[in-house]
């Protein structure tokens, strides 16, 4: 089940390219963005971009660091750099038209990428290595399905 309320989005780079794909469908239609998407009942963050990623792309990947953070009113937006893992990127066909791999600067450039993509390669490459890290601490009450932490 999905909400529209937590959703997550996450740049992953493959031999110096971040992936992107073309959406579409509702405002982003036709234009390329991050792939990422909502956060369904009782997951983790975490736990959803991972898969959400693996859904659009076929790519598995890992989350490395929280990025950034977008907060609406009524929605907010996890922003993960996230370590590729394997697969072959390719389309669902579905949510999205096609998948690219662009350098970030390239991409940026583009006239077709979404305002907020652009936005998030930006803070990207300024934070490349940055951002806030996943910690491996889990406390006795809790297990790796259900707790993460960052910093």
């Amino acid at each position: 089940m999905g909400n529209g309320f937590f959703t997550v989005c996450g740049i992953v780079e493959i031999d110096g390219k971040v992936l992107l794909v073309r959406h579409t469908y509702g405002s982003a239609k036709n234009r390329i963005l991050c792939p990422g998407g909502y956060v369904e009942e009782n997951e983790l963050p975490t736990t959803a971009i991972e898969r959400e990623v693996l859904e659009e792309t076929g790519v598995v990947v890992r989350a490395r660091t929280l990025l950034s953070m977008q907060f609406k009113s009524n929605q907010w937006c996890a922003i993960y750099a996230l370590n590729y893992i394997s697969g072959t990127p390719k389309s669902d066909h579905h949510e999205n038209s096609e998948v690219l791999l662009l350098s970030p600067e390239e991409a940026i450039e583009r006239g077709d990428i979404t305002n907020m993509s652009r936005e998030l390669l930006k803070i990207y490459l300024k934070n490349k290595n940055g951002g806030i890290p996943q910690n491996d601490y889990i406390p006795k009450s809790s297990t790796e399905q259900d707790y993460v932490l960052f910093g």
